[in-house]
C-alpha cells in the first residue's frame, strides 16, 4: 500500500505541477519528480527490490500518459534509477540538504541524458538537438532544488503507514535532510 500511495500522491503532483507550468509559461525545463521518488524508493527498499521497481515503472508509466513522452520512456528510466540507487544505497549516506540536492541533480542529469538516449533511440529527437543538452541541464537544476521536498513528500507517506510511533519515527527520519 506504500507504493501506491508514492504512485497516487507522485502521479497527482505531476499532473497539478504541470498545468501550473503550462498555464503560467514558465518554460520547457521541468523538474523531474519520477526520477526523484525512483530514487527514494531504491534507496529505501530493504530486502525485497520488486515492489520499488514496479512502483517506479507505475509512476513512469503514469507520467508517461500525462507528458506525452514515448511509451515506457519514463517508465524505463525511472525503474532504472530505482534499481541504481538501491545499488547505492548501502554506499550513500544522504544526510543534510547539500547531499540531497547533490544527488537530486546528478540524478536528474542521468534521466535527461536516458530519457535523451531513449528518444534517439526511437526518432523522437528535433533537428536541433543542441537545444536540448540546455533543456537536460535546466531540467536537472530545477530536480536538484525539487529534491529535497519531493524526498520530505515521500518521507510523510512513509510516516502514514507507520504501525507503531517507533516506525513512524524511522520513516520520517529516512533520508535525514
Amino acid at each position: 500500500m506504500r507504493i501506491v500511495a508514492h504512485v497516487v500522491v507522485i502521479g497527482a503532483l505531476v499532473v497539478l505541477l504541470g498545468a501550473l507550468w503550462a498555464h503560467f509559461g514558465i518554460g520547457r525545463a521541468f523538474p523531474d519528480l519520477v526520477v526523484l521518488v525512483a530514487v527514494y524508493l531504491g534507496l529505501t527498499a530493504r530486502a525485497r527490490l520488486a515492489p520499488s521497481v514496479a512502483g517506479a515503472i507505475a509512476i513512469g508509466y503514469v507520467c508517461d500518459l500525462a507528458m506525452g513522452t514515448p511509451p515506457g520512456a519514463q517508465a524505463t528510466v525511472a525503474g532504472t534509477a530505482c534499481v541504481l540507487a538501491h545499488l547505492l544505497h548501502r554506499r550513500l549516506l544522504v544526510r543534510g540538504l547539500f547531499v540531497a540536492v547533490l544527488l537530486s541533480f546528478f540524478a536528474g542529469l542521468g534521466a535527461g541524458l536516458a530519457t535523451l538516449a531513449i528518444r534517439g533511440y526511437f526518432g523522437a529527437i528535433p533537428a536541433g538537438a543542441t537545444g536540448e543538452v540546455g533543456l537536460i541541464l535546466g531540467s536537472a537544476i530545477l530536480t536538484g532544488i525539487a529534491g529535497p521536498m519531493v524526498f520530505r513528500l515521500c518521507q510523510t507517506v512513509d510516516a502514514w503507514f507507520a504501525r507503531t510511533e517507533r516506525e513512524r519515527d524511522f520513516a520520517l527520519e529516512g533520508i535525514a535532510l
